[in-house]
């Protein structure tokens, strides 16, 4: 008897628990500069600067996820929990005052752009002025300081290709195919 209502509980709160991310995600959403469809975070536990952030369709954003500056993601992006995107710094040569006080940091911003189909492992960290291009993947617990090309696999600190995710034969292939299955699945 007590295993049962331990099972009912369970499933209770599981169901509830998926109910209440979904109303989230509804409200908070709708903050975002731009928002598509199917789009999976956690606004408990995360956070972003909403107004400056442009999400495609098909996205998921792991907890705990840090999202700061102006942040533009395409469609079919996964990012895993942990992740920061960092869009600007502070400025540290001002003469007059420590830096903390300092709240002026114009030209210090740069926008970080996510293209389609990427993957953004675990506890990444991405600087600004970064383009990650189509197919990219990023190795857990890389710090992304400068731009990754189409299909890199990179990590490491500070992030270096390890590896192509296809060769050019494949790539091709690819290409054809995600362009085809695009067309269908956008009607």
């Amino acid at each position: 008897m007590i295993t049962l209502l331990k099972k009912m509980i369970a499933t209770l709160h599981f169901y509830s628990s998926k109910a209440w991310v979904k109303l989230l995600i509804f409200c908070y959403g709708a903050m975002f500069q731009k928002i598509g469809k199917n789009v999976i975070f956690n606004p408990v536990n995360s956070i972003f600067t909403y107004a400056n952030i442009q999400l495609g369709n098909h996205i998921f954003i792991g907890g705990k996820a840090w999202f700061s500056g102006e942040i533009n993601i395409g469609n079919y992006v996964m990012f895993g929990p942990g992740v920061t995107i960092l869009g600007g710094d502070h400025e540290y040569k001002n003469l007059e005052k420590p830096m903390f006080f300092v709240k002026d940091n114009a030209g210090r911003s740069s926008a970080v752009h996510i293209e389609d189909d990427v993957w953004v492992g675990a506890n990444v960290t991405i600087l600004k002025g970064v383009r990650i291009k189509r197919g990219a993947i990023v190795a857990a617990g890389s710090l992304v300081n400068k731009d990754v090309e189409a299909f890199e696999i990179v990590g490491g600190v500070p992030a270096k290709v390890l590896t192509q995710r296809f060769n050019a034969e494949d790539k091709q292939i690819y290409l054809t195919n995600i362009m085809n299955w695009e067309q269908k699945n956008e009607r």
